[in-house]
Formats: structure tokens, sequence, C-alpha cells
């Protein structure tokens, strides 16, 4: 189907230093403009954030600093890169949450205006997960068949998600899953492994307000702090940890840092 367009749609996507919109930086962009008569142009940059690439983000895309070190800041690319988006209106996968606020991040730190308000933007990833609903009822029609009967009943719930586990070991039987390049296949009926496969391994509490860093240290995963060990706050900012066991907290999270707090106290001897 050919898109109904007034002015130019741009699909675009960007590979980054990381995920923190206010200090991450584009190392590569790809541009596809859609012309309303249906012509195409693509254009792909690399860019040197003027910053090391962390080792976690070149496992994601491939890029290294040697691999940008040559290439144009995005300052240096500011103007091209707004004159061939002009007046286009921008779409991407999960663009609205991390695409366009790095791109906006991006020009303004270029000190370019880049006007957003008056686009239409198009997150793909969002009429995906609207439209394929990733509730229990949704996936218990989708592996069983079946309609599920007195939703939100406790009892209902607890049968209906045993049985979708039964049809996704029946489902995903010698299914592969590519991790980053490397491919497994994690849905096999042992308990050990679903616990693997479905656990978020970089949580140290159970909220995933304390996070292993790329170097294995419980971490901070929000504020000001986002990033910083635990450890180096002891250091640093001792108070910092003193108010997170004293705010509000769950408990769990409490006993966590507690226990991390302990264990470094008696590494660094403070």
């Amino acid at each position: 189907m050919q898109l109904n367009l007034k002015r130019p749609l741009i699909f675009f996507d960007i590979e980054s230093t990381g995920v923190s919109v206010g200090h991450d930086k584009i190392v590569e962009i790809c541009l596809y403009k859609v012309f309303p008569n249906g012509e195409k142009q693509v254009r792909t940059y690399r860019i040197n954030p003027l910053m090391h690439i962390p080792e976690q983000a070149t496992k994601i895309h491939g890029i290294k600093d040697e691999d940008v070190k040559n290439e144009k800041s995005f300052k240096e690319l500011s103007s091209e890169l707004n004159e061939f988006i002009a007046d286009s209106d921008l779409a991407g996968y999960n663009s609205n949450r991390f695409d366009i606020p790095l791109l906006v991040e991006e020009f303004l730190n270029a000190g370019v205006e880049f006007d957003i308000d008056s686009r239409h933007t198009i997150d793909v990833m969002n009429i995906f997960h609207k439209m394929e609903q990733r509730t229990l009822k949704a996936a218990y029609q989708f592996y069983c068949q079946k309609d599920l009967i007195n939703a939100h009943s406790a009892e209902a719930d607890t049968e209906a998600t045993y049985e979708i586990l039964c049809a996704q070991l029946d489902k995903y039987q010698n299914t592969s899953f590519d991790d980053n390049g490397k491919i497994t296949y994690p849905i096999v009926n042992d308990v050990e492994a679903l616990e693997k496969f479905t656990k978020n391994s970089s949580w140290v509490d159970m909220v995933g307000h304390i996070v292993y860093n790329e170097k294995g240290e419980e971490s901070i995963n929000f504020g000001k702090y986002k990033g910083k060990s635990i450890k180096e706050l002891l250091m640093t900012d001792p108070g910092y940890i003193s108010w997170m066991l004293k705010a509000d907290f769950p408990l769990s999270t409490k006993r966590t840092i507690s226990q991390i707090r302990l264990k470094e106290i008696s590494n660094i001897g403070i």
C-alpha cells in the first residue's frame, strides 16, 4: 500500500552511545525519506559523538570509537541534516520515547532551531502494542485460542497463566532466539532455564531501582546519580544512601541497599 502523504515522511533510526537522552550522543542515523509521489531517498551518517562509546553500546550496534573517530560531529552535520529533514514528518520504532527526544537534544546542543511541534510523528511500535495487546486476556486468546471468562478474578487469571505457559512450551519448542547475534533455544520445559530467560538479569532489587552496570557493580538506576555505583556514593555522598533508606522506597529495595552498604563498608573499611 502506498502511503497517503501530504508532505514527505522520514522513517529514521538512531544508534547511540547509550539510552540517556540528556547524556548520550548519536553515533549513526539513517533517514529514509518517502515523498508524496512515492519517490524515496535514503541517507545514512556515521557521527563522531566526541565521547567514548561504551562497550555495552558497542555490543548492540557494533560501532566502536575507531569507527567514527574521523567522522563529522553532529554539530558539523546539523545544518545538512536539518535541511534534509526540512518540513518532513517523522516516523520510527519506539521513536517517541527515544529517537525523537535524542534528535531534538542533539539539534539543541548544536544551536540549530529544529521545530518538532509543527511536525506529525508516528511511532510504529505504539501501533503494534495497541493493536496487538499484551494483556493476559489477549495472551490467552493468542496461545490457547480461548476467551478468558471472569478476567481479573484471581482464580481465572492464575489458571489461564498456567495454560498459557504450557501452550508457549509447545509453540516455541525448538524455536531460536537472537540475543544480539547469540542464537539460543531458550523456551524449554525447565524452570531454571525459563527463569533465566524471563528474569531481568541487570536488576539487583525487585523493581530495578538498583542495577548492575557494565562492570558488574551495583548502581543507582534513577535520579541525579543514575549510573553511579553505590560503592562510589558511599565514598562521595554517603548521605544520599542514608536518604534512600529513609525515603519512600519499597522495603525490598531498602533491604538490598542495606546489604550492599554493609558489604562495601566491610570491603573499603569506612
